[in-house]
């Protein structure tokens, strides 16, 4: 395996590398508490002269041949997939992800999905007739890409794959947190073919760079992905210039286990949801809904599946929980799961006192579930981004319905069922963006978003590319 060498950190603006001239921004590895690189606190100029550059480039880049944009994007997939235990080790180093997760997750999903975006190229509808129309797909401009730390690579990778593909050109501003990723993504797509000014970084805060990037007249659309509160900002900001918003924001999702279902399985694979990368997940179960009468049953499963989960260090294959992101993350984790004490819900699982348990040094909290949690606890509304799991009793399905759709949120969720008809059933009473009946596989085409406080728009496939796209109708 390559080692990380973490110093792929400038700006890339125009196809040239920039240090920057102003502060720098520490990136810290937290399961050590390691400085690991730094990175260039990027001014609303940057932003400024990265806009310059995609606007520039547009103009021959929206012109090259569709199957010739679709070649480019393949090469990146590729480019990604030669380079996976890299940037699986870098993703691992910078977030704190198990390495397994971040070589079968982190690093190797952002492939395939430039390679299913490559594919779309021979069958989207670019063109169509509609009576006396001409309706034709376009590209919308100059795409201003605000992306998170959980899924760093993979998050930039669906909102650039199709950004490219449909002519557009990209200013990225990458997680801070977890920046470093971006950086093998600048070489690869270099190596890649794309003519310099089509893709461009700018690294730095959201409150420097993503507010000048949402709020740049000539930045045709931002795709945003990260917390509700940042998004609503983001389309305050972009409303001066009525640019295209497209948001992925964040999650409370509830995991339906039926009376008839397979309780023991709906504990493994839930509670396996509800963990995924720490937790730090947007689509993570966080809620499991169990019959009353069952309560106690589920609780004994879910700490018998709990007690295979090993928090630890990310660089070891044995590790299937590490350090949250940050320490700022920890903080915010361990303060929720005081609060689901203070607001009278039982530890099922770990809790406050079993703190002590964890590696010493690191940004580690302790996985926890609660149950006897009630729809009106904040621990059951408020997205906490960590490894905690409410176990939410209900009466009837009815009562069940009531409590999935409790939230503000609608990303994801889950049914699991005696058979796929009665879970498809009771999934089309959540109102949520997507639903996985008894484990069914996350589908990297089908489209990925939410509604209400999760956002607008949708990611991936057919309908992912429909978003990078403006219509035009042309009468005969």
């Amino acid at each position: 395996m390559t080692a990380p060498t973490f110093d792929l950190t400038d700006h890339v603006i125009d196809g040239e590398r920039r240090a920057g001239s102003g502060e720098r921004i520490d990136v810290t590895n937290p399961a050590t508490g390691e400085v690991i690189a730094s990175i260039p606190a990027g001014t609303v100029q940057d932003v400024d002269d990265a806009v310059t550059a995609a606007r520039r480039a547009f103009g021959s880049w929206s012109q090259v041949p569709v199957s010739e944009r679709a070649a480019v994007v393949q090469r990146i997939s590729e480019g990604i997939l030669a380079r996976r235990d890299e940037i699986a080790a870098t993703i691992s180093a910078e977030m704190g992800s198990p390495i397994g997760f971040a070589t079968a997750v982190q690093a190797s999903l952002p492939a395939f999905t430039a390679a299913g975006t490559a594919a779309l190229a021979e069958t989207f509808p670019w063109s169509e007739e509609i009576g006396n129309s001409l309706v034709v797909r376009e590209p919308i401009g100059v795409v201003g890409a605000i992306t998170p730390w959980n899924y760093p690579l993979h998050q930039i990778v669906a909102k650039v794959a199709p950004a490219l593909l449909a002519g557009n050109t990209v200013v990225l501003k990458p997680s801070e947190v977890a920046p470093l990723s971006a950086g093998i993504l600048a070489e690869i797509v270099e190596n890649a073919g794309l003519p310099a000014g089509v893709f461009n970084i700018v690294h730095g805060t959201g409150q420097v760079v993503g507010e000048a990037i949402s709020g740049h007249p000539d930045i045709d659309m931002v795709s945003f992905t990260g917390s509700t509160a940042a998004g609503k900002k983001v389309s305050i900001s972009a409303a001066e210039s009525v640019k295209r918003v497209a948001l992925e924001l964040g999650g409370k999702s509830a995991c339906v286990v039926l009376p008839d279902a397979d309780f023991a399985k709906a504990a493994k694979l839930g509670l396996g949801n509800g963990w995924i990368n720490g937790g730090q997940t947007c689509t993570a179960w966080t809620r499991m809904l169990v019959p009353a009468d069952r309560h106690e049953e589920m609780l004994g499963l879910l700490r018998e599946a709990a007690a295979k989960y090993t928090v630890g260090d990310p660089a070891e294959a044995s590790t299937r929980i590490g350090p949250m992101s940050s320490v700022n993350q920890q903080d915010k984790v361990n303060s929720y799961i005081k609060l689901g004490v203070e607001e009278g819900a039982t530890v099922a699982f770990g809790g406050p006192d079993a703190a002590g348990e964890l590696p010493s040094g690191g940004a580690y909290v302790q996985p926890t579930i609660f149950g006897g949690v009630t729809r009106d606890m904040r621990i059951a509304q408020e997205e906490i981004f960590g490894p905690v799991l409410s176990v939410m009793p209900y009466t009837d399905l009815d009562d069940a319905a009531e409590i999935a759709n409790s939230t503000v949120y609608g990303l994801a969720g889950a049914v699991f069922a005696a058979d796929t008809d009665s879970g498809v059933a009771f999934a089309k009473r959540m109102r949520t963006g997507q639903v996985d009946v008894n484990g069914g596989s996350f589908n990297p085409v089908a489209p990925f978003g939410g509604y209400g406080q999760s956002g607008n728009g949708r990611e991936l496939g057919r309908f992912g590319l429909e978003e990078f796209c403006e219509i035009k109708s042309i009468q005969r």
